[in-house]
């Protein structure tokens, strides 16, 4: 019976995953001095009494390589759009024109780049962190089935799985973090 107990290392790496996904998305909204509709992914609008995603309440296009044009469907959403992008902290300065919100992405200085690159560093840290936890719970899985019965090969086997497994996406949260920085940092 003790040789049965097994843990399940593919929830581990869907949890992992999840953490390399949500870091992805979080870089994605770093601008770079292009403009890009993921980067307004993270806004939220006060919209019909609840938060909702700025592409569920226009149409986000990038017609030019520094401008990104939001076309708000519900006229009376225009200022709660234009407030929204304001207060998110993207440092861009919406434009009106009827519905349609123009979003100038201006080029970025020396000083703005180098804050960028410590924005993404704590977002790798922070995937860094989600990671070390679904590690922590693997291991803490592996205690219990030691505790259950798991013979000491088996323990040694799992806890050298799951620490390869941590090794595996620390490294690409690593990778990610190195990419995005020189690609903020690049002119």
């Amino acid at each position: 019976m003790a040789d049965d107990i097994e843990i399940d290392t593919g929830d581990l790496e869907r949890r992992m995953e999840g953490a390399m996904n949500s870091l992805k998305t979080e870089f994605a909204s770093l601008r770079t001095g292009r403009a890009s509709a993921s980067m307004l992914e993270p806004v939220q609008v006060d919209a019909y009494g609840q938060m909702t995603p700025i592409n569920q309440v226009g149409t986000v296009n990038v017609p030019e390589p520094r401008m990104v044009t939001i076309n708000v469907w519900d006229k009376g959403l225009v200022g709660k759009v234009e407030k929204a992008i304001r207060e998110s902290g993207l440092g861009i300065n919406p434009q009106l024109n009827g519905t349609i919100i123009m979003l100038p992405i201006p080029e970025l200085n020396e000083e703005r780049r180098k804050e960028l690159t410590k924005v993404a560093s704590q977002y790798a840290e922070h995937a860094r962190v989600a990671v070390r936890n679904v590690r922590r719970d693997g291991m803490d899985k592996i205690k219990k089935a030691k505790a259950d019965g798991m013979s000491e090969d088996d323990q040694k086997f799992w806890e050298t799985e799951v620490q390869d497994l941590t090794d595996r996406f620390i490294k690409l949260v690593d990778d990610a973090l190195e990419h995005k920085q020189a690609e903020i940092m690049q002119v």
